[in-house]
C-alpha cells in the first residue's frame, strides 16, 4: 500500500562470436536511415538554445511496451542544482529512428529545481520510475543533514513514476523513506537503474545513490521489494563514491561500477545490493571521473545461457579529459573486458546503455544516449554486435623485466576463448611507438575455453629513452572480429 501523499501530476504530452565492423553514421537532426547491420546510427535529440539555453543528463530505458525513453535536465546554465532546473523526456516508439516532441516531466517556479534523472522500470507492473534529486536553496555539497522533507535546506530525493507508458507523471518524496539523517548531501545516480530477475531477490528494484557523510562521499543502493510501495537504503560503500550504477551477474551478484579517476572501481554484493565489498580499481576501466554506464546484454537469460555473463559498458575511456567515448563489452561478467569500440573520440561527457532486445538474437542492437560536443547535444546512438566486431576472448600482455634499447626481447601474449563454438587460427599484434618493430604471430586455433601463448619478438630502436611504454595487443580472427588487451613495457638502457 502506497502510504506517501503525491505530491503532484503532469502530462508528458547463439554462437559467442561477434560480427564484423560498420561504419558510423552523421548525426542527424530528422529521420534515422534503417538500421543496416554493422551501422552506429546516431542524432542530436536535444540541443542546446533550442527549448532550453543548455541540456545535461541523459537517462534511458525501454518500457515493457517497447517505447524507449529518453530523459534528462533542462538547465538554465551548465551549473549543478541548487536552480531552476527542470527534468524533460523524448518518446520512441521505433527504437529510436524518430522521436516525439520534448515534454515536461516535472518543473516549478525557480527557486526550486529538478535534476539527475534516472529510469527504472518494473518488469512485472510496467510502472516507469524515474529518480532525481530536488532543491531549493542547496545543492550536493551545501546540503544540510536531516531527512525533514520540508527543510529548504535538505536536497531531496523525489521521483516521478508514470502507469501509462510515460504520458503522465505523478511525483513523490522518498527522502524520509531512505535518508539517513547524519547524511548531508543525496542524490540518484542518473542513467539507469536496475530490476533483480533471478534468484533470491528477483523483483528487487534498485536505485543508486551518491551521498555525502562525514566530508567524504559514498555510494549506496536504495531499494524496493513491492514495486515501490515502499524503499529502504543499504550500507553505504566508500569512501571515494560517487555516480555509480549496478547490473546482475549471472552468478547471482550485484556488482556496483563507481565513478572514479583514473581507474572504475567497482564492489560486488550477495545479498541483492544491501551490503558491498570493499571498492576495487578495475585497471582495464580508465576514467577521467566521469559518468559512465554498465548493463547486463541478456538479463532475463537464465545462468546456463552462453550470454548470461554479457556485460556492456560505455565511458569516455581516458584518464585526463572527457573525451573518448567507448562501448566495452565483457564475456565473463566484467572479469575482463576485450571487445572495445570508440563512439566518439573527441568532446563527450555522461553516456547510458540499454539493450533493445532481449540479447538473444544473432545481431541485436542496444542504444546509447550521451553528452556530445561539450554538452552541446544529447545525442541518441544505436549499434549492433556487427558493428562492435569483436570475439569473446580476453588477451593478457606479460611482459619480461625489461626491454633493453637497440635489442630484441620477447614478450609473451595469452589469448584465451569464451566462445562457445571452436575458433580459427588467428594472429596476435602489438602496438608499438614509432621505431618499434614486432612481427604479428599466429595464433592456433581454440577450443571452448582454451588458451594459447605466443611470443612476439619486439625490437626497441637503441635511442628509445628509457622507462614505461603503453601497449595495446590486438587478437584477430577471421579477418574481422577483434579483442584486445593493455600491457605496459619497461625500456632500459643498453
Amino acid at each position: 500500500m502506497q502510504r506517501r501523499a503525491t505530491l503532484a501530476t503532469v502530462t508528458a504530452g547463439a554462437a559467442l562470436a561477434l560480427l564484423a565492423a560498420g561504419t558510423p553514421a552523421a548525426h542527424t537532426a530528422g529521420r534515422q536511415a534503417a538500421f543496416a547491420p554493422g551501422t552506429l546510427t546516431s542524432q542530436d535529440i536535444a540541443t542546446a538554445g533550442t527549448g532550453s539555453p543548455y541540456y545535461r543528463i541523459p537517462a534511458l530505458t525501454k518500457t515493457t511496451k517497447g517505447t524507449l525513453i529518453a530523459a534528462y535536465d533542462a538547465r538554465p546554465t551548465l551549473a549543478d542544482l541548487p536552480g531552476n532546473l527542470g527534468v524533460v523526456m523524448r518518446r520512441s516508439t521505433d527504437d529510436g529512428a524518430t522521436w516525439q516532441t520534448q515534454q515536461v516531466v516535472r518543473k516549478d517556479p525557480a527557486p526550486k529545481g529538478y535534476g539527475d534523472p534516472s529510469l527504472l522500470v518494473d518488469r512485472e507492473t510496467g510502472r516507469i520510475f524515474v529518480f532525481y534529486a530536488a532543491s531549493v536553496n542547496q545543492g550536493f555539497f551545501g546540503s544540510a543533514t536531516g531527512n525533514d522533507e520540508s527543510d529548504p535546506n535538505v536536497l531531496q530525493a523525489d521521483y516521478s513514476y508514470s502507469d501509462d507508458d510515460g504520458l503522465t507523471w505523478k511525483h513523490e518524496r522518498i527522502t524520509a523513506e531512505i535518508k539517513n539523517p547524519a547524511w548531508a548531501g543525496m542524490f540518484a545516480s542518473s542513467g539507469e537503474g536496475v530490476q533483480l530477475r533471478h534468484g533470491k531477490y528477483a523483483g528487487r528494484l534498485i536505485q543508486q545513490y551518491a551521498v555525502r557523510h562525514n566530508g567524504a562521499n559514498y555510494a549506496v543502493s536504495a531499494y524496493s521489494d513491492d514495486h515501490g510501495a515502499t524503499w529502504k537504503t543499504g550500507t553505504p560503500v566508500g569512501p571515494g563514491g560517487d555516480e555509480n550504477k549496478t547490473v546482475e551477474l549471472s552468478d547471482g551478484r550485484v556488482m556496483l561500477n563507481n565513478r572514479s579517476a583514473p581507474y572504475r572501481t567497482v564492489a560486488h554484493s550477495t545479498d541483492g545490493g544491501v551490503t558491498y565489498t570493499p571498492f576495487q580499481q578495475d585497471k582495464e576501466l580508465p576514467d577521467p571521473a566521469n559518468n559512465g554506464s554498465v548493463m547486463r546484454f541478456a538479463p532475463d537469460v537464465p545462468a546456463t545461457h552462453p550470454r548470461a555473463s554479457w556485460l556492456m559498458f560505455s565511458n569516455t575511456a581516458t584518464t585526463d579529459s572527457r573525451s573518448n567515448l567507448t562501448v566495452r563489452l565483457s564475456c565473463d561478467n566484467g572479469q575482463n573486458w576485450p571487445v572495445r569500440k570508440t563512439v566518439e573520440a573527441g568532446s563527450a561527457a555522461y553516456s547510458t546503455l540499454t539493450p533493445l532486445g532481449d540479447g538473444t538474437a544473432p545481431n541485436p542492437r542496444v542504444g546509447l544516449l550521451w553528452e556530445r560536443a561539450d554538452h552541446r547535444h544529447v545525442t541518441y546512438s544505436s549499434f549492433d554486435l556487427q558493428w562492435l566486431g569483436g570475439v569473446c576472448a580476453p588477451v593478457t600482455v606479460t611482459p619480461p623485466a625489461s626491454l633493453p634499447a637497440g635489442r630484441t626481447t620477447e614478450v609473451t601474449v595469452r589469448v584465451v576463448s569464451q566462445n562457445d563454438k571452436d575458433l580459427p587460427s588467428g594472429t596476435v599484434s602489438l602496438g608499438l611507438p614509432p621505431g618499434w618493430s614486432a612481427p604479428a604471430v599466429a595464433v592456433p586455433a581454440l577450443e571452448p575455453g582454451q588458451g594459447a601463448n605466443m611470443r612476439i619478438p619486439v625490437t626497441v630502436p637503441a635511442n628509445a629513452t628509457a622507462g614505461t611504454v603503453l601497449t595495446t595487443a590486438t587478437y584477430l580472427v577471421r579477418g574481422w572480429q577483434r579483442s584486445h588487451g593493455d600491457g605496459t613495457l619497461t625500456v632500459t638502457a643498453p
